[in-house]
């Protein structure tokens, strides 16, 4: 539907009128004041809740990315010794 670019438009616009609307509502300076605080503490505490859940989220998508690098790591190993192994056979029986 709409691209990156426009979608980022409407978004800070609508941020941008919602800013406007705050500081122009007919409520006393201290009112408002208060209004900002609270409204910038909740999306500061909803921003650090995101943040705490993406870091959990990217701690098991490392772990298991290790985990699977370990298992491919000594699976390859194996495959490596018995082919070493088995080069070795065919050697001495070649050769002797």
């Amino acid at each position: 539907m709409f691209g990156t670019g426009r979608c980022t438009h409407i978004l800070w616009g609508t941020v941008a009128g919602v800013v406007a609307g705050l500081l122009l509502a007919p409520k006393a300076r201290e009112e408002m004041r208060r209004a900002l605080k609270w409204y910038a503490k909740r999306t500061e505490e909803g921003v650090l809740e995101k943040a705490k859940e993406a870091r959990a989220a990217l701690d098991e998508t490392i772990e298991r990315g290790m985990h699977f690098i370990a298992e491919k790591t000594t699976g390859a190993e194996v495959a490596i010794k018995a082919g070493r192994e088995a080069m070795k056979e065919k050697v001495e029986k070649c050769c002797s």
